[in-house]
């Protein structure tokens, strides 16, 4: 649970077609299709803001979370290196902090996570949802390669930082008897913790995605997986529920018992203290703290 959020892109070059965050895109002006991957909006002032945001005498110490919308890590990051700045800002008065990315752009900033790794205020979450580079590359055209990412949770426990893994999200019928498979994987790369969500269409995901699934796959499988979501969501493709993240039905109780076997199989999970707040401090802003 988290209750504040740093964003600093809005739409993502990543384009990944189960993206629960298209539809925010029309609040924009723009689709949720091609405009949420080609037309997107930054904030440069985001790091300034943050300090001054941190500096606050109404600031409580707490944990933040980047990129609950879309991925500080997409390509624009490369030019933009706007939550690299915002990091810095955080790493500098200790204030805790999380991302999940898909990037293995991370590693750029492996040094201020292990800054904040050594205060026990930063952690790493790399969302993975297949081990088949070649369905990988349909589902997320521009994010980085499974294998990519799995390098990235081995690099960055080598330094030191703590890494989690959202196995999200979870397609029945495409992706979910890969589940075993994913938990081993990135335990062996040193992952220390594991989650999983069920895949989510609010909206205009739900056309899009199913266009996405006639096109790349075989039309037999396709309606297969159509049935499966289905069957997950009481006969609808999304229910807006509390349980949105986890669906309902025999299916979904099956994946969370094949998860909580192999997380336990695999050492996963047996750490979930949050991020304490005790080497957080105000910020030096114009002089003073």
């Amino acid at each position: 649970p988290f209750d504040w959020t740093i964003n600093p892109y809005r739409g993502c070059e990543h384009g990944c077609i189960y993206c629960f965050a298209r539809p925010y895109h029309e609040y924009l002006g723009f689709s949720c299709g091609l405009d949420f991957e080609t037309k997107l909006t930054a904030k440069p002032d985001a790091p300034k803001l943050l300090k001054q945001e941190l500096a606050s005498p109404k600031w409580k110490p707490q944990p933040i979370v980047m990129s609950a919308i879309t991925d500080i890590y997409q390509p624009i990051e490369h030019k933009m290196c706007i939550a690299r700045q915002c990091l810095e800002v955080m790493a500098d008065c200790g204030q805790p902090v999380t991302t999940m990315t898909k990037s293995a752009l991370v590693l750029r900033d492996t040094d201020l996570w292990s800054r904040l790794a050594d205060m026990n205020a930063g952690r790493v979450t790399i969302t993975l949802v297949t081990l088949d580079a070649d369905l990988a590359l349909k589902l997320e055209p521009r994010a980085t390669s499974p294998q990519g990412r799995l390098r990235a949770i081995r690099e960055l426990t080598a330094a030191g930082v703590p890494v989690s893994v959202n196995v999200a999200p979870i397609i029945p019928g495409l992706t979910d008897t890969e589940l075993p498979q994913i938990l081993e994987a990135v335990a062996d790369a040193g992952a220390r913790r594991a989650a999983w969500v069920l895949l989510r269409l609010p909206y205009q995901l739900k056309d899009l995605f199913l266009d996405w699934l006639e096109r790349s796959v075989h039309p037999e499988r396709a309606r297969k997986v159509e049935s499966l979501i289905r069957q997950t969501r009481g006969g609808k493709l999304y229910q807006a529920s509390k349980n949105r993240g986890r669906g309902q039905g025999p299916l979904t109780d099956q994946i969370a018992q094949v998860f909580d076997v192999f997380t336990r199989k695999y050492g996963l999970n047996r750490d979930m203290r949050q991020l304490p707040t005790a080497h957080s401090r105000r910020p030096v802003t114009g002089g003073h703290t």
